[in-house]
């Protein structure tokens, strides 16, 4: 992850810096699939209908996640992490009861209070879409403190503050690319996502929600949209829905760029 910013005075320049790092840091210590102590680790700890409460910020990731859920009709879902651990991906949770085929996104209730109830046993991964969301509240905290220009890259997930042109490098994942595609930005998030690293295996990090399939073997997915969180998730959603996720992102304000197997380009929705 790196933060960069414009800033007169050198020490609040580093201060800045320090607490755009510290709200990322927070995301991940409470939406970490691995870590113990974790929101989601609670959960997924949890008896079916027992209530958890978690902090705001994940009740709001889980919040946008169920939207997603519902407007895709299930192709985005942050219950394929039982596939992820099937496939060696992710690690198996602990003091878990058995998984019920069949759990979705419906499966989760969050209410007005940060509570959280799953009513059958399921396992929630946000790595879908935590990180832009992470990126976004470092963006807040670099704000706050009347930062007027920076980026901040999280690895795939970027967001840019004050007027541009911000140049954009895109990886498509391509093991021997000729060269790389280059955006060039104002204040905009981008987000990019491809499988093509597991095509040999077979088996990404990237499952359509529906289906539970692997997907992005052979393609490579950019949005850019207005928040980071959003950029992050429309690109598993253009990875499950291809030209049919036009009016999603149209919804969103967000463009995505899709190179196929063969390296060509489609440009689905409106550019910000």
């Amino acid at each position: 992850m790196s933060v960069r910013v414009e800033c007169a005075k050198e020490a609040d320049a580093h201060r800045a810096i320090d607490a755009a790092f510290a709200a990322m840091t927070h995301v991940h210590a409470r939406m970490s699939f691995h870590e113990v102590d974790s929101d989601l680790s609670r959960i997924h700890a949890a008896a079916p209908g027992q209530r958890v409460i978690v902090d705001a910020q994940t009740a709001q990731v889980l919040r946008e996640a169920s939207l997603l859920g519902k407007q895709t009709h299930g192709a985005f879902d942050i219950t394929v992490a039982a596939q992820l651990v099937a496939w060696g991906l992710l690690p198996a949770p602990n003091g878990n009861a058995a998984l019920v085929g069949g759990a979705n996104w419906k499966d989760i209730d969050i209410d007005d209070e940060d509570g959280v109830r799953l009513r059958r046993p399921l396992w929630i991964d946000l790595g879908g879409l935590a990180k832009g969301y992470a990126v976004d509240r470092a963006i807040d905290a670099l704000g706050i403190r009347d930062i007027k220009h920076a980026c901040v890259n999280a690895g795939g997930d970027l967001r840019t503050l004050g007027e541009g042109p911000h140049i954009v490098a895109i990886a498509t994942g391509q093991r021997h690319p000729s060269h790389y595609p280059v955006l060039e930005l104002a204040e905009a998030s981008v987000a990019s996502s491809s499988g093509r690293a597991f095509s040999e295996a077979g088996r990404g990090p990237h499952v359509h929600g529906r289906r539970r399939y692997s997907m992005g073997l052979t393609q490579s997915v950019t949005v850019v949209a207005r928040q980071c969180v959003h950029a992050d998730a429309l690109t598993k959603v253009v990875m499950a829905m291809g030209m049919q996720s036009d009016a999603l992102l149209r919804h969103f304000d967000a463009v995505a760029y899709l190179q196929d197997a063969t390296g060509g380009w489609t440009q689905i929705g409106d550019s910000v």
